[in-house]
């Protein structure tokens, strides 16, 4: 066992070649061969907590006159301090304050420089937002990392972080390569913009590109601050709401993945990025998928974290981590070259799932170490029979499937709301199932399906879902997969689909970790459509599926023999299993679905600010009749304190025929109950093979 000497070399090697951006190959292995020749976890402490003082406001001046609102936390210490940037749109002063003041002191005690930045047009910040991850806000961001290096309280090392919004910002500047910027550190985030960012999912519309919208346009319409903007706040505001774009209208006008979807997304050059990352999400987020994929691809130094929790940051999530002590320590190690022990552990870290999150309760499991992805896994291989799923192929009849009802209601969204109990969904579909397992059985990895499909339409889907099936019938998603037929091929070049022809294609379902028990059986359950999630085709289509010729292929793991170390306090948590039921038709063969969120009323602490939000979802559709589809939302938010009242709220109805979709998009702003601001905008957009 190395007594230390050599693995300190190695981590001060790692540490020195990140300050100085001077990576090869080889010190891209090191964290491997460091783990390889037997280190140890080090010791490490956090350090005493230092003094530190808050900046509530200080503007940052831009290239155009723009000035940016920043908000500081600063250690008081006798020499230069690193930086960690954080830029999102989500109102540092009031919306994001607990978090900022959760991430700002952590960072700051530490002996690290916390800055946190209102995206350009958004919050505090002058200018106007008028999309996402713009050229303005890039540029921005890389400038705002030289002003961080050049404060003369900043050691010139800076690092980034995020969740979500502030994660995929910080990979698409990390791509640029400014020179302040020594390590990243990404949560919940994406590489791809059209399929993995609340788009396109597997190339089909998604109910979430229509969700998120309009909550951006909130983001984008909201009032500043009168407190730091001053008496020109309501002329501020006012820009803001006239520049506003029909923003659900401008992405449905990219149907397919086209240079405006490719801007920003790195996935096509993973080696653009050159600093060491640490890349972080869980099996309930469902931008696990990219962080695997980018972590597998990163070619710095990279650790990654995959834990059994939602789209939220790891230490506030049930069953969530001590992270505040994880961050120090890699911030510390890449920003002040110092040992923290952080490069000696597993460079994968993933939790191994005994059940799903829908069950309820906390998820039974155990944390798993890899030293890379895909995982160390053997294949098993399982073909299509018409009796379910077996080791051998049986040639036999086509099955020939029609979706019988509709699907999707045990899982209505793409993020956030947990799947429920499956069978409700498994019985209107064609579903392969395995005999009882005769022993646990773990994966760690991407399911393969290698599908032979034939459809009666031009245009068709087939979306697929891994279930474990219990001794007592339940049913339990483990993960899925999508794929608008039309772009097998391509996402950038649909091609319509040849009415019965066959076609053999590849659908990786989403990667997932998770342990069956022995007495459970495996399903596989095909549908053509998956509402209200994505968008139905314009006709439902029937799939022709031959017998005995595709096959699904598992990523089986064998469970390690002991645990390796886990240095991070795990916090037991707990967690309620989803309450919703899935829909079923009325006499008339009609669904709505309906989802509201009430009004509560939050004072922010320190700021006297009252913010309120509600929203109001329905979605409508009749068996066997796609184009009676209907999506409707309404969501709302307000800001309240003393004489300062606003109101931003922001709906859309999306209707379609053979032809076109129809959207009708509304924006309106009320001040102190008074009508200020009302557009709507109307848009028929052409079906481009959707």
């Amino acid at each position: 066992m190395d007594s230390g000497g050599g693995c300190r070399k190695i981590v001060l090697r790692h540490a020195e070649a990140a300050i100085s951006g001077d990576f090869d190959r080889r010190t891209v292995l090191l964290g491997g061969a460091a783990l390889a020749a037997g280190c140890a976890t080090a010791a490490w402490r956090p350090p005493a907590p230092s003094p530190f003082r808050v900046v509530e406001h200080i503007p940052i001046p831009m290239r155009d006159g723009v000035n940016l609102s920043a908000r500081l936390w600063l250690p008081d210490v006798a020499a230069k301090a690193p930086a960690v940037l954080e830029c999102v749109p989500y109102r540092k002063r009031d919306l994001y304050r607990p978090l900022d003041d959760m991430w700002g002191p952590t960072i700051a005690a530490a002996g690290i420089a916390f800055v946190r930045l209102d995206v350009r047009g958004s919050g505090d910040s002058q200018g106007v937002l008028t999309d996402e991850y713009s050229e303005a806000e890039l540029a921005d961001c890389e400038q705002t990392l030289a002003w961080i290096a050049a404060q003369d309280w900043c050691s010139g090392a800076v690092g980034m972080r995020g969740l979500s919004w502030g994660g995929i910002n910080t990979l698409q500047v990390a791509a640029r390569r400014p020179p302040a910027l020594k390590a990243i550190m990404p949560m919940g985030s994406c590489d791809r913009r059209y399929t993995d960012d609340a788009h396109y999912i597997g190339g089909a519309l998604g109910m979430t590109n229509f969700q998120w919208g309009l909550l951006f346009k909130k983001v984008m319409a909201g009032p500043p601050d009168p407190a730091v903007s001053g008496p020109g706040w309501r002329d501020q505001w006012r820009v803001r709401l006239e520049s506003t774009p029909p923003i659900l209208a401008k992405w449905l006008q990219h149907q397919r993945e086209d240079d405006y979807w490719r801007r920003g997304s790195v996935f096509a050059t993973p080696g653009a990025i050159d600093v060491p990352a640490y890349f972080v999400s869980g099996w309930s987020d469902t931008y696990s998928e990219p962080s695997l994929r980018m972590f597998a691809n990163h070619r710095a130094p990279a650790k990654c974290m995959i834990g059994p929790w939602s789209h939220t940051y790891p230490n506030i999530a049930p069953q969530g981590l001590d992270w505040e002590k994880e961050e120090v320590r890699w911030w510390r190690h890449w920003l002040m070259g110092e040992e923290t022990g952080i490069m000696y552990e597993p460079r994968l870290r993933m939790f191994m799932p005994e059940a799903t999150a829908s069950q309820g309760g906390p998820i039974p499991g155990r944390w798993i170490a890899e030293n890379a992805w895909p995982a160390r896994t053997r294949s098993q291989r399982f073909h299509l029979n018409a009796t379910g799923l077996g080791a051998r192929a049986e040639h036999g009849a086509d099955i020939v499937h029609r979706d019988r009802g509709i699907v999707g209601t045990t899982k209505p969204e793409w993020l956030d709301r947990v799947p429920i109990e499956q069978s409700h969904d498994d019985a209107m579909c064609a579903a392969f199932d395995t005999a009882p397992l005769e022993a646990d059985m773990e994966i760690a990895g991407a399911p393969r399906l290698a599908l032979h499909v034939a459809a009666d339409q031009r245009v068709a889907n087939v979306f697929v879902r891994l279930c474990e099936v219990k001794p007592d019938g339940t049913s339990w998603l483990v993960t899925w997969g999508a794929l608008n037929l039309t772009r097998r091929n391509s996402m950038a070049a649909p091609e319509a689909l040849e009415p019965g022809k066959r076609y053999e294609l590849t659908l990786d379902l989403r990667a997932v970790a998770h342990r069956f028990t022995a007495g459970s059986r495996l399903r596989l359950a095909i549908s053509e459509g998956f509402w209200p999630m994505l968008w139905p085709s314009p006709k439902t289509p029937t799939l022709t599926l031959p017998t005995g010729v595709s096959t699904l292929t598992l990523p089986v793991r064998t469970p390690e023999t002991a645990p390796a170390p886990f240095a991070i306090t795990q916090a037991s948590g707990t967690g309620e299993a989803p309450r919703y039921m899935p829909a079923a038709p009325d006499a008339n063969g009609h669904i709505m679905l309906t989802h509201a969120t009430p009004s509560a009323p939050y004072p922010v602490a320190g700021v006297g600010t009252v913010l309120s939000s509600s929203s109001e979802q329905t979605c409508e559709m009749s068996v066997d009749q796609s184009l009676s589809c209907l999506w409707r939302q309404t969501s709302r938010s307000s800001w309240t304190r003393d004489g300062w009242d606003c109101a931003v709220e922001a709906s859309y109805e999306l209707r379609a025929d053979m032809d076109a979709f129809h959207l009708v998009e509304t924006l309106r702003a009320t001040e102190r109950g008074e009508e200020v601001f009302a557009r709507t905008h109307r848009a028929s957009i052409p079906r481009d093979l959707l």
